[in-house]
């Protein structure tokens, strides 16, 4: 129940909230499943909520589990007390817990260890305990000087036993807690260059300092990542007056003591050799992992938006993979992303082939009646950009194009899933392929990325991957399943998303599906290979089959509720084939003219009432794709230079990436323009993404341009203030 009340406080929400959610998890519910089918058990709680709530359960319950093992581990030691069993089972953090074990620790052989082994222990209580009031620091030490423990003389009793207090006084839970706050409140991070002279990307982090509890989570990155390419030293600068007068103040009890002067350099030797160093990683540590987690959610935020940018339905494509000396790879695809034909044009330098490359894109446009043209965003996009604008100006045909993300293009191209795919493709076109096929159904292409290559985020490539590709994968199901996955058509990399579904399952679907046809209803799903119940209850709702048995199949409706849907159905006076046909979109206004409301009607059909509005929204809109409300990607005909931009200029541009000092807009030229985090509202800003996301449509001002570097300044809020 302890657990129970903390989730419940920290998450501001009922315990019966936390309890039921609880339940579900350990059910082996998934986070999809409990957040769309179980409203009714957790109160409406979001997918985001239940994973961050799963997030603290699991650490709680490590917390617990690890503070049974240390527990344990110092019982058999036999120096397990009552005092210490109570504070370590108090203890809300980990690292609390480990303070208190790192006394009890097993140790390799340290100055301290040798120093017990030369008896030296008793001595060095006596010191530090100040239990002898009379005579000098020599005459307590004498009794210690033993020859065949080689203690030679009472120098070497008084510096083994100085040994022994400085680990004792490093070790001390107590002291670490306070001395780590210290740090955390006034510590300062200092960088210099390794190489003064050489000019780098981290020339603003020479001579570079900072306090701890100010330094924004992307400046640590940028020096961690600049200490490993070995460009910067970084260092901590401790506050070590104020620790060494906090120890010196906390370990003596009695200033005037005999034992002062030895307590002192115990203290200092403490501080220095074992404390300091020890301390310094550990709050690296934890500004890395702080900066890595809100790098992490930075990720996990971009990517969502451009997962859900709405698919270009019913278009024919002509993709370009653009490039200088290996020429531009050209892929044609049909509305289903069939590839039909694919070829390279050398429009760029050094072939510079403009009117031989514009004569084949003219002969495909024509021969394959293409409406749109994607261009990747990489290398020569803008030159290529120029060529398809001039060709559009050439043509009689009404055709767009659009600049289209290739992060992670060339990484799909060469991965064994595109090699499956097409295993005749040459590796270069399969690039093409996936930039044509971004556009048309940005989700199921870009589920087959490796997360680190999607590139929407901040130092990926430097985060923990592990953790990385978990939010990535968190992510990925949730959009996967809000937006629903057409059985029929699914790839085995799509499918794995789905909840409930894993990869070996996701296999078994679509092999089912090539030797048996096309799926005809959702129960057909329970004769697929290990798929069995549970599963199926976790999937059903998010696989859709349109055109099939029962319209309800193209719904988010979970054939759990089939029963009860029917029955609303037949009592508003509608039958099954009225779905499919679409007459059920004023069904709302009919429930409101027989003065039923949704409550009493809830009631009736014996369902939640969270369960009866979702259920009335989906057979509102059979096969509803709710990407359609996101963005829509801009098409353009014509295109702008760098040098047709004037300060002052009002543009439209799609946001490409959003990081912690502000946002990156795609204008229409070769450089994304970046709005400052200070630019982006007339209120204060404090995290971007409160009010801007990957794939937003903006009005932006241009109020800086540097032509020379290719740097462009927009500003979101001068729009708003015309």
């Amino acid at each position: 129940m302890k657990l129970i009340n903390q989730l419940a406080k920290e998450f501001n929400i009922k315990t019966s909230q936390v309890e039921e959610t609880i339940k579900l998890i350990d059910e082996g519910n998934t986070i999809p499943f409990i957040a769309r089918y179980r409203k009714e058990m957790t109160g409406g709680l979001s997918d985001e909520v239940l994973r961050d709530l799963h997030e603290r359960l699991v650490y709680l319950r490590n917390l617990e589990s690890r503070k049974e093992e240390v527990i344990r581990l110092i019982d058999e030691q036999g120096k397990l007390t009552e005092e210490l069993k109570k504070e370590i089972l108090t203890a809300e953090v980990l690292q609390k817990i480990e303070d208190l074990y790192r006394p009890f620790r097993p140790k390799r052989r340290t100055r301290a260890t040798v120093a017990k082994e030369k008896g030296l222990e008793p001595l060095a209580e006596v010191i530090l305990t100040q239990e002898i009031s009379h005579g000098t620091i020599e005459d307590i030490a004498q009794p210690f000087i033993n020859e065949a423990l080689e203690v030679m003389s009472i120098e070497d009793a008084i510096n083994g036993a100085k040994d022994i207090i400085a680990e004792i006084i490093s070790d001390d839970a107590q002291y670490r807690e306070k001395i780590r706050e210290m740090n955390l409140r006034k510590a300062v991070i200092h960088s210099e260059a390794v190489d003064k002279e050489e000019k780098t990307v981290y020339e603003m982090y020479y001579g570079f300092s900072e306090g701890v509890n100010k330094i924004a989570n992307h400046r640590i990155l940028a020096l961690n990542r600049g200490e490993k390419e070995k460009k910067l030293k970084a260092k901590l600068l401790s506050p070590e007056e104020e620790v060494m007068t906090y120890l010196i103040e906390e370990v003596i009890a009695n200033k005037k003591g005999i034992t002062v002067p030895v307590i002192k350099e115990a203290i200092e030797d403490a501080y220095k050799r074992l404390i300091a160093p020890s301390m310094e990683r550990e709050i690296r540590n934890i500004l890395t992992e702080r900066a890595e987690e809100e790098a992490i959610k930075v990720f996990g935020k971009n990517t969502k938006p451009l997962l859900l940018i709405p698919p270009v339905k019913d278009m024919r494509v002509l993709a370009i993979d653009p490039s200088y000396r290996t020429g531009c790879k050209i892929a044609v695809l049909d509305e289903t992303g069939k590839l039909l034909d694919y070829t390279t044009i050398y429009p760029n330098a050094p072939q510079n082939k403009v009117e031989e490359a514009k004569k084949v894109l003219k002969e495909l446009i024509d021969k394959y009646k293409i409406d749109i043209i994607p261009i990747g965003n990489g290398t020569a996009s803008r030159e290529t950009e120029f060529l398809v604008a001039e060709l559009i100006k050439e043509i009689d045909q009404k055709v767009y194009y659009t600049i289209v993300s290739e992060a992670g293009a060339s990484v799909y191209s060469a991965s064994k899933l595109a090699t499956e795919e097409y295993p005749d493709i040459d590796v270069s076109i399969r690039g093409a392929i996936s930039i044509g096929r971004r556009l048309q159904d940005p989700l199921a292409e870009l589920v087959k990325i490796d997360p680190k290559s999607i590139g929407v985020g901040q130092y990926q490539h430097d985060l923990n991957q592990s953790k990385l590709g978990e939010t990535l994968k968190n992510v990925v199901e949730d959009c996967v399943n809000s937006v629903g996955v057409d059985l029929n058509t699914a790839t085995p990399s799509l499918l794995q998303y789905v909840a409930g579904i894993s990869s070996t399952v996701a296999k078994n679907v679509v092999q089912y599906r090539e030797e048996n046809g096309k799926f005809s209803n959702r129960l057909q799903l329970k004769k697929v290979k290990r798929l069995g119940d549970k599963v199926f209850q976790q999937c059903a709702g998010f696989l859709r089959i349109s055109h099939g048995d029962n319209p309800l199949d193209n719904t988010a409706v979970h054939p759990e509720s089939y029963e009860t849907t029917m029955k609303l159905i037949k009592k508003l006076g509608y039958s099954k084939e009225d779905i499919q046909a679409g007459k059920l979109r004023s069904i709302e206004e009919k429930i409101s003219e027989g003065n039923t409301k949704l409550k009493d009607l809830a009631e009736e059909l014996e369902v939640g009432l969270p369960t009866l509005k979702d259920i009335i929204q989906e057979i509102k809109k059979p096969g509803r794709d709710p990407r359609e409300e996101m963005p829509k990607p801009i098409f353009r005909s014509d295109v702008l230079k760098m040098e047709d931009l004037k300060v002052d200029m009002v543009m439209t541009g799609t946001v490409r990436n959003v990081v912690d000092f502000g946002a990156f807009v795609d204008i229409g030229v070769k450089q994304d323009g970046l709005v400052h985090v200070s630019e982006l509202s007339n209120k204060f800003v404090k995290n971007p993404m409160e009010i801007i996301s990957v794939g937003d449509e903006v009005e932006v001002k241009i109020i800086g341009l540097d032509v020379e570097r290719g740097k462009i300044s927009l500003s979101i809020k001068q729009v708003q203030n015309l």
